[in-house]
């Protein structure tokens, strides 16, 4: 089958920076000139922005593809990088956490408070016997303490796996299993929607006998913290109040210096099906392109703003742009425990206004999902603080990217639509604040020092104005090293489609527009192929929610006698719309409308109603549940989903409309 992805959707909205932004932004247009003049020497000029033990002498090594090593013979300490040398500068005042819990407990942590925590982490963990190259895996909420958690585990040269704390007790042991944790650290429970959640009795599940597999043999100690107040299990000698052992620990402990490839940390991409992904990710190249790319993207200015990413820890975005990369820059960050919603729909304005958030960073679900409740929640709240706005974790619809503008950026606000993967590490494809003329929906160009292509099946390039598979050409220092203890595994999931090229392919379909910027176009197994034409589900989505009733839509090819696939659409319409009219006959004004903004070959044969959409908890559609009941299979597992009753409720409302 043909790579090509038909392009049917146009957008001419552009938004240069304001001259007063240009004037102080970080990254300046000269990054791409350098980066392009000599981008392995880029690298270097950026990693040496960071602190090391034993300063390095080489930069990439990529004698043996797809097997990357970059500043290899330098040593650092992650955790130091992070902590140590912003106190020993004279910032050790400067606040580094504001912690909002959901039920309204609120924290103020320092440089020098986090990093006398840490510290007294790391001694609690040597003395548990963690060591450098030991896995420790950590399931908590969003607390201080599951940053200083995954410092601690950093500083001693020990490679943390962070699981989502709403995933279950077979997942987690799925993880500590391929991982080999020694250690896991958790929390009696944590604040979700109004109540607590528990954790700790996932993890003694997950520890016991699962399923036949016999007691888990490779956890010695399991470290918790109290923040729930619930009732949980003890089992002495294995178990450990963080409350009671870490305060008593020494707050004295040395930053030893690690090789740049140390491993830094394992994170599990959620498969629905077989064994778990343990992506690999190490110390020096990853926190170098962290470190950048937060600063100039994010336009960080440590001494004034107040930056937010929503991610959870749980999550790569967590990873690198709220622990990492933040606090490498000493940057000052809000950090946010429960849900949008609770205890009321404003709660993410209302705490941008209590701290003065600066720099604002989140996924398009969330923006959508406001969408649908209406302007006039935000519009309660002062926002004008807010002088950058972020995207992450899918296309954004140009309809939701001027909403956000709008609404919650006043216009004014620069927007950063930011690609990148779990396996990539760090962003990829970004506008530069200060340089970049936006384009409502597109990810825009690649970052300086990083080469990006769209090409077709045989990795020829597509060329301006066409659509195909998203690649990266060049090794860049934040990729991944491989899939935790399967290098088979790694090159036949990233690498062998374009192994004759050397081709990292991202599994994303892409177009570039005439200007040769990058537009996602979605996962490629979501293209669609309708009387031959190969549609993107992005691109009607986004007509969808470009017209004044919809909030999200998600859209699915599914199997048609005539057509091979036909277009399915599930939508939800905005609160303020249906105050004002009927969703009678709506449906169909809809897909006249697609048709009429996209092309007769894009109306969809259904579009259903719905109230929600199935959901992962770090907020990504799962269209495959969709495809299940656009074809009237039975839905398949929804284990991963942030919502497990949605699934009944569409299939329930989809049989009442057929």
């Amino acid at each position: 089958m043909s790579s090509q992805i038909d392009h049917l959707l146009s957008e001419t909205r552009r938004f240069a920076p304001s001259a007063d932004f240009a004037a102080t932004a970080v990254g300046a247009a000269d990054l791409y000139e350098r980066a392009a003049a000599d981008r392995e020497g880029f690298w270097a000029d950026q990693a040496r922005e960071l602190h090391w033990h034993t300063p390095f002498t080489q930069g990439l090594d990529w004698s043996n593809p797809p097997f990357a090593t970059w500043f290899a013979d330098g040593e650092l300490n992650v955790a130091y990088n992070c902590l140590d040398r912003h106190v020993e500068a004279g910032h050790g005042d400067r606040l580094a956490l504001l912690w909002e819990g959901e039920n309204g407990d609120e924290r103020r942590v320092s440089y020098a408070e986090l990093t006398d925590e840490v510290k007294r982490v790391a001694n609690v963990l040597r003395g548990l016997g963690i060591g450098a190259g030991d896995r420790v895996a950590i399931y908590l909420p969003m607390i201080p303490e599951a940053v200083a958690a995954m410092l601690a585990v950093a500083r001693l040269g020990a490679i943390h796996s962070v699981v989502f704390g709403g995933f279950s007790a077979d997942s987690l042991r799925a993880r500590i299993d391929d991982a080999g944790a020694k250690l896991v650290i958790t929390a009696d429970g944590g604040y979700r929607k109004g109540k607590v959640s528990a954790l700790k009795p996932a993890v003694d599940m997950a520890l016991a006998d699962r399923n036949g597999s016999g007691v888990q043999e490779t956890v010695e100690h399991v470290l918790v913290v109290r923040r729930g107040g619930n009732e949980v299990d003890w089992q002495e000698g294995r178990d450990l109040w963080w409350h009671e052992t870490v305060p008593d620990a020494s707050p004295d402990h040395a930053a030893e210096g690690f090789p740049a490839e140390n491993p830094l940390f394992i994170l599990y991409t959620s498969g629905t099906t077989g064994k778990p992904k343990g992506i690999l990710h190490t110390s020096g190249g990853y926190l170098t392109q962290a470190a950048f790319t937060n600063r100039v993207v994010h336009d960080i200015h440590p001494e004034t703003d107040v930056y937010w990413c929503t991610a959870d820890i749980g999550w790569i975005t967590g990873h690198t742009y709220v622990t990492y990369g933040p606090l490498a820059n000493g940057a000052t960050q809000v950090l946010y425990e429960g849900t949008p919603d609770t205890p009321h729909p404003g709660r993410w304005w209302e705490v941008i206004e209590k701290y003065g958030v600066t720099v604002f960073y989140t996924a398009p679900t969330a923006i959508r999902s406001f969408m649908k409740i209406g302007r006039e929640v935000p519009q309660k709240f002062d926002l004008s603080s807010l002088r950058l706005l972020g995207s992450v974790g899918e296309p954004i619809n140009p309809e939701a990217w001027m909403w956000y503008r709008t609404i919650i950026g006043d216009e004014a606000a620069p927007i950063v639509d930011t690609w990148w993967q779990t396996e990539t590490g760090a962003i990829m494809i970004s506008a530069l604040p200060g340089v970049t003329e936006t384009k409502p929906g597109s990810a825009q160009v690649p970052l300086p020092g990083i080469t990006v292509d769209v090409v077709d099946d045989a990795g020829e390039p597509v060329g301006h104005g066409n659509g195909g598979l998203l690649v990266i050409t060049e090794p860049w220092p934040s990729m991944l090293r491989g899939i935790w203890g399967d290098p088979e595994r790694f090159k036949e999931t990233y690498w062998d489609k374009f192994a004759d090229k050397g081709y990292y392919f991202a599994g994303d379909g892409a177009r570039l527009d005439d200007d040769g910027d990058v537009w996602l176009l979605g996962r490629v197994d979501d293209v669609m192929n309708v009387s031959g034409h190969r549609l993107s589900t992005a691109e009607i989505e986004s007509a969808l929610v470009g017209n004044e009733a919809v909030a999200e839509a998600a859209v699915v090819g599914a199997s048609d006698e005539t057509t091979g696939q036909a277009v399915v659409a599930f939508v939800i319409i905005k609160q303020s719309f249906l105050k004002a009219h009927s969703a009678e006959g709506l449906a169909s004004t809809l897909r006249g409308w697609v048709g009429e903004q996209i092309g007769p070959i894009a109306r969809p044969r259904d579009i259903y109603i719905v109230g929600e959409l199935p959901k992962t908890r770090s907020g990504k559609i799962m269209r495959r549940l969709l495809r299940d009941v656009a074809e009237g299979r039975e839905v398949g597992d929804t284990t991963t989903l942030a919502d497990t009753m949605v699934m009944s409720t569409i299939t329930g409302q989809v049989t009442g409309t057929r």
